[in-house]
């Protein structure tokens, strides 16, 4: 499904804000998969994901269902951006 066309999964109810957050944070992850990305904004895009999906659970169910559009790890991503020392990072497809 990487490179495919597929929908973000979004919720109605949010506000504007919080789908910018969302989408954003989306696209952060395709940027780590597709053509690397610095981990500093990952980890920008992610604290404001963090105020949409304000619970651990709600979190892994956005990046569930975004794996499931996109096959791009949400998780993987962050914990990448976490964890390395390089000024980029990019992630292959498992």
């Amino acid at each position: 499904m990487a490179g495919g066309n597929y929908e973000y999964p979004l919720d109605q109810t949010w506000t504007m804000d919080e789908m910018m957050a969302v989408t954003t944070m989306y696209r952060v992850v395709e940027d780590a998969y597709e053509v690397g990305i610095s981990p500093a904004k990952v980890l920008s895009a992610y604290q404001a994901f963090k105020q949409v999906a304000n619970s651990k659970a709600y979190e892994k169910q956005l990046g569930r269902e975004f794996y499931q559009a996109s096959g791009y790890q949400l998780y993987d991503v962050v914990k990448a951006a976490q964890t390395t020392t390089a000024k980029q990072i990019k992630l292959e497809v498992h």
